[in-house]
């Protein structure tokens, strides 16, 4: 992997993409069921029938493991960040 290029604003602009591809179906993921699960609370709370105490408990689940996702994410991409900073680092020095 070459270093990034934030010298230029192209280069910059390349790297802002880059970063914004690093865990993406995780991220996605992870906004999926925690927005999955702030309906289905939603829709157990009005009373729709045959949810019930099964759908809360789901949906909380849903959401812990909706936030762990996008926190994982957030992780991978500062480690990815981290990563290829250091390569732009060594490669100055």
């Amino acid at each position: 992997m070459t270093k990034p290029d934030l010298d230029t604003d192209e280069g910059r602009a390349a790297y802002r993409k880059e970063l914004r591809q690093v865990a993406r179906p995780l991220r996605a993921g992870g906004l999926a069921l925690v927005v999955g699960a702030a309906v289905l609370i939603l829709l157990t709370r009005q009373g729709t029938p045959g949810l019930g105490e099964w759908a809360i408990n789901l949906s909380y689940v849903m959401l812990g493991l909706g936030w762990a996702s996008v926190i994982a994410a957030i992780w991978t991409r500062t480690q990815h960040h981290k990563r290829r900073m250091r390569e732009l680092d060594g490669a100055a020095s």
